[in-house]
């Protein structure tokens, strides 16, 4: 790792006795320096099956700061896989609301229901045998085997690929990098203590080798960098151009009764926010919106007035901008609506995405209270 890379741009392998090197120490560092993490086991032990599956999920496309507070819930309300297992999906929607990307939360209800129902309980100890559980792919797979079994298995996240693209100097870039960094991230896996090996990848990553400015003072393999020794670690990992996302448009009707109470109407289990609840919207379409046709779509005929201001939300493959209209039905108009009332009070606990409950907050802002967070 101290060798300049090679002319073709695949940097030489390291020596067998350096990558147990860069092992031994990346542990001692972990030893010192390890987060303090709630689904964590201190170094040297293994942590619980359930907590690290559960962190794992939550951790996907989510930072580690706003997970918290949510697996501590989770924890609270459902300590073992069998209580989730045994719990409505759709009180494991509300309990997920504000997570993002929505598909995780039925997976994760789905592979409680597999371990509780088809393996007594308890999960496979092996990366196959995890990866045949809804919902675990092969990162989650290594990660639950290396950090709850402390079987050898190799876990690339994306703290991980940045400290091996610096530490090879692999120009290559992201996502055709990705076997590559696997690959050589293989080759400094140890045999003992992997677990505690991949979550001192992660820490370094996410506390040391960061992307801007990394501190390599304060790093334990610095002198094993080959990044760092041709100047160039702050440019990696490098990364493909991306795609301009496509914006969407649409709008959404906050209807209410004069008793205060919400008109939410359920998505479809399967697409885009499968499952949750939402105020009732026009779909989101990319041409810009026909706001003599809006009137199509409203959920009851009633007197409805714009609220100034939009509101946006970025998606993963599109950006989407809402127009917000609000009105209050009357007792004939309410008893036609399609969908359910919801107590004032209540619809802080449902399970409202994050772009719904934006939505809400534009149209009603005294009900900003009302939601309730982990």
């Amino acid at each position: 790792m101290t060798r300049p890379p090679a002319k073709s741009g695949s940097p030489t392998k390291p020596a067998k006795n350096e990558a147990q090197t860069v092992a031994g120490r990346l542990l001692a560092w972990y030893d010192a320096h390890a987060r303090v993490l709630p689904w964590r086991a201190p170094p040297g032990e293994y942590a619980d099956p359930y907590a690290v599956w559960l962190s794992e999920i939550m951790l996907q496309q989510t930072t580690v700061a706003a997970v918290g507070p949510y697996f501590r819930a989770f924890l609270e309300r459902w300590p073992s896989v069998g209580s989730l297992a045994a719990a409505p999906l759709d009180d494991v929607m509300r309990q997920w609301a504000g997570l993002g990307y929505y598909s995780r939360a039925r997976n994760l209800h789905a592979c409680a229901q597999v371990v509780a129902g088809e393996h007594g309980g308890r999960f496979p100890d092996t990366e196959e045998g995890l990866r045949s559980l809804p919902g675990i792919g092969p990162y989650t797979a290594a990660a639950i085997a290396a950090i709850a079994f402390g079987r050898r298995a190799t876990v690339v996240d994306g703290n991980v690929e940045r400290v091996v693209s610096r530490l090879f100097s692999i120009e290559t870039p992201l996502p055709r990098a990705k076997p590559d960094i696997r690959a050589k991230a293989e080759t400094l896996t140890p045999d003992l203590r992997a677990g505690d090996f991949a979550q001192a990848m992660m820490d370094l990553g996410a506390t040391v080798c960061t992307p801007k400015r990394p501190s390599c003072n304060r790093c334990p393999i610095v002198s094993f960098c080959s990044g760092r020794e041709a100047g160039i670690e702050e440019t990696l990992p490098r990364r493909m151009a991306r795609k301009e996302r496509p914006v969407r448009r649409g709008a959404c009707f906050v209807l209410t009764r004069s008793d205060g109470a919400m008109l939410l109407r359920k998505r479809p289990a399967k697409g885009l926010l499968g499952g949750m609840m939402e105020v009732p919207t026009t779909p989101w379409e990319e041409a810009e919106i026909d706001e003599a046709a809006i009137s199509l779509h409203a959920p009851a005929a009633a007197k409805w007035q714009r609220v100034p201001g939009l509101v946006e939300h970025t998606f993963t493959h599109f950006h989407l901008v809402l127009t917000i209209f609000v009105a209050q039905a009357n007792a004939r108009e309410a008893a036609k609506a399609e969908g359910v009332w919801i107590a004032e009070e209540d619809v802080g606990g449902e399970a409202l995405p994050s772009v719904m409950r934006k939505v809400v907050a534009l149209a009603r802002p005294d009900a900003g209270p009302l939601f309730r967070q982990p």
